[in-house]
C-alpha cells in the first residue's frame, strides 16, 4: 500500500480526483446539526452549491441526517456512515458537514482496513482533524478544507478563493502550486437562520502571511490539523507514528474556542517533548478566528522556539486554513514548500491522481 520515497518516510495512497457527475457522500462524523429541522436549509444550501457549483451528485449517508441528539448518543451510527461511505463503490468522495467536539467517540467503531481498501476524497475541518487520523492511519491522504455547513453553505454565494481551492485540489491532478493568501477575510458568525441566507459577512482584508522565523527555502510533507482537537488523538493509537513527522512540514490553526495563548503554548512544549518540532522541516499556521489573539500567540510560538533551540525553524504564519474564511486545502502527506525569503508557501505535488 505503502510507496516508499528515497528517505524512507512513507508515503499516503492519493485518491483519484473528481469530476463532474461524479457521486459524493455527506456525512457527520461529529456534531450532527445538519440534521436539525431549524438548520436544514443550511445543508441544502449546502448540498445545491456541491450540485450546482461542481456538478456533484450528493447523497446523506442514512444516519448523517437524524439530528445532534441522536448522532451524539450514537458515535457508532456516526461511524456506520464513514464506513459505509467508503465502501460504497459508486462514492467518489466523502464531504464532511461540519465538526464538532466529538469524534474521537467514533474509534472504537472505524475499520481502518475498510478505509485502506477503498481510498477516496474525504474532505472536512475542526473536529473532522480526528477522522483525518482515520484515513492517515490507513495510509490514505485526505484533505482539510472546506465543510458543507460552513463555506459550501456560504450566504449569497460560495466564495470564489474557496472555489478556486476545491477545483484545483480535487477536480485536476496538475500540480497545485503557490498557494496565493486571500485578499480578504472573515470570522464573522451571522446566525444560521434562514432569514439571514441574503446576508453577506462582513470581509475584511487580509495582511497576507508573516515570515516568524527562517531563512531559505524548505520542503516536507504536510501533517496536522486543528491543535485543540490533536489533544484527543495524543497517546491514542491514531496517533502517527514517529516516521511520519519526519521531514515534514506540519500545519496548525485553532478553533473558533480561542485557546488562551498559553494554552499553544503548553501545546507546543509537548510536541517539542515528542521530538516532533525538531524532525520538521518548518511549520504553517492558520490565521486565528477574528484574529483574537493574533499577536499573543506569535509571541508563544516563538518562545516555544527558542526554548528548543528551534529558532531557525521556517515559520510561516496567518494563512487561510482552517477556522476562518475563504480557505485553501491541505493534502495529508503532499509535498510542500516554505520559501521564507518570499514568504511563499506551495503544493509541490497534486493531492489527487
Amino acid at each position: 500500500m505503502f510507496e516508499k520515497k528515497k528517505a524512507g518516510v512513507p508515503m499516503l495512497t492519493k485518491p483519484k480526483k473528481l469530476q463532474r457527475g461524479d457521486k459524493v457522500a455527506t456525512v457527520s462524523p461529529s456534531w450532527g446539526g445538519a440534521g436539525e429541522p431549524g438548520l436544514r436549509w443550511r445543508y441544502e444550501q449546502g448540498v445545491e452549491r456541491l450540485e450546482n457549483v461542481f456538478g456533484l451528485e450528493v447523497v446523506p449517508m442514512p444516519n448523517s441526517l437524524r439530528g445532534s441528539d441522536y448522532l451524539y448518543e450514537n458515535p457508532q451510527a456516526r461511524a456506520e456512515d464513514l464506513m459505509t461511505a467508503f465502501k460504497d463503490q459508486s462514492i467518489r468522495g466523502i464531504f464532511a458537514n461540519i465538526g464538532g467536539d466529538d469524534s474521537i467517540r467514533l474509534l472504537p467503531y472505524i475499520d481502518v482496513d475498510v478505509i485502506r481498501e477503498n481510498p477516496k476524497i474525504f474532505i472536512g475541518y475542526s473536529d473532522i482533524t480526528v477522522s483525518h487520523l482515520f484515513c492517515h492511519k490507513a495510509g490514505i491522504s485526505s484533505f482539510y478544507g472546506p465543510a458543507v455547513l460552513t463555506d459550501f453553505a456560504e450566504n449569497v454565494e460560495m466564495d470564489p478563493y474557496t472555489v478556486n481551492a476545491v477545483k484545483r485540489t480535487l477536480f485536476s491532478n496538475e500540480v497545485i502550486g503557490d498557494i496565493q493568501p486571500a485578499k480578504e477575510w472573515t470570522s464573522e458568525f451571522l446566525e444560521w437562520e434562514e432569514a439571514n441566507k441574503g446576508k453577506r459577512r462582513e470581509m475584511q482584508q487580509n495582511s497576507g502571511y508573516e515570515v516568524l522565523q527562517g531563512s531559505g527555502i524548505v520542503q516536507g510533507r504536510l501533517i496536522g490539523g486543528c491543535m485543540d482537537v490533536l489533544e484527543f488523538a495524543k497517546g491514542t493509537e491514531l496517533w502517527p507514528d514517529r516516521k511520519y513527522w519526519d521531514d515534514g512540514i506540519l500545519f496548525f490553526e485553532t478553533s473558533e474556542e480561542n485557546a488562551a495563548p498559553e494554552t499553544i503554548k503548553y501545546w507546543l512544549r509537548n510536541y517539542g517533548a515528542q521530538g516532533i518540532l525538531q524532525r520538521a522541516k518548518g511549520l504553517i499556521f492558520g490565521k486565528p478566528q477574528d484574529e483574537k489573539y493574533y499577536e499573543e500567540y506569535k509571541h508563544e510560538i516563538q518562545t516555544v522556539m527558542q526554548e528548543y533551540g528551534l529558532e531557525t525553524l521556517p515559520i510561516l504564519y496567518n494563512l487561510n486554513f482552517g477556522h476562518t474564511e475563504p480557505k485553501f486545502i491541505l493534502p495529508y502527506g503532499a509535498l510542500a514548500e516554505i520559501d521564507c525569503s518570499k514568504g511563499v508557501f506551495a503544493i509541490l505535488e497534486a493531492g489527487v491522481e
